[in-house]
């Protein structure tokens, strides 16, 4: 069954919903969230996303990232997902959202009004191979390092995020 996302208004307001794949296609604006969790350190769980991902396949991003459901909450949502994709729980908190629309290749565009995350957490993360084929550690200092040589290593919405982070002082 093909999955549906929450089509939103600039301000986040539903307006109904669609499918997920032709929402991708046409660029519709819809609500998402994105999930980055840290240790007590400092440093940011990342996670590459599957080979067999229909966009940004094999490319590094946040913790965790995906679209609530229609009727559901968006904070349960991202609980949800960071259980399903990395096989972990832990407390998250939403700071802010943004606005923004990325070209990710393939005629797909992501226009999304996306909820930030918060997350604290040390472990393993036992993840979804479908969702991730490896993930890591690593400190703001290294990252912002990689983000310079290796920008095509990382998800067109990880740089938006991550500047939006930066922004306010969260990293």
């Amino acid at each position: 069954m093909a999955e549906h996302v929450i089509l939103v208004r600039p301000d986040d307001a539903p307006v109904g919903t669609a499918e997920k794949l032709h929402v991708h296609r046409t660029g519709a604006l819809h609500r998402a969230f994105s999930v980055f969790v840290f240790r007590p350190d400092g440093a940011m769980l990342l996670q590459r996303r599957a080979a067999d991902k229909y966009h940004s396949p094999g490319l590094w991003s946040n913790t965790c990232c995906s679209h609530p459901r229609p009727g559901e909450d968006t904070s349960a949502a991202a609980q949800r997902r960071l259980q399903e994709e990395m096989g972990f729980e832990c407390d998250l908190a939403s700071p802010f959202s943004f606005l923004y629309r990325a070209d990710v290749g393939d005629g797909l565009v992501e226009h999304e009004y996306d909820h930030v995350f918060l997350g604290e957490w040390d472990g393993a993360p036992r993840p979804d191979p479908a969702e991730v084929s490896d993930w890591r550690w690593i400190r703001p200092d290294a990252l912002l390092r990689e983000l310079r040589t290796g920008p095509n290593r990382f998800t067109t919405w990880f740089h938006v995020a991550f500047g939006e982070l930066q922004a306010r002082a969260l990293v």
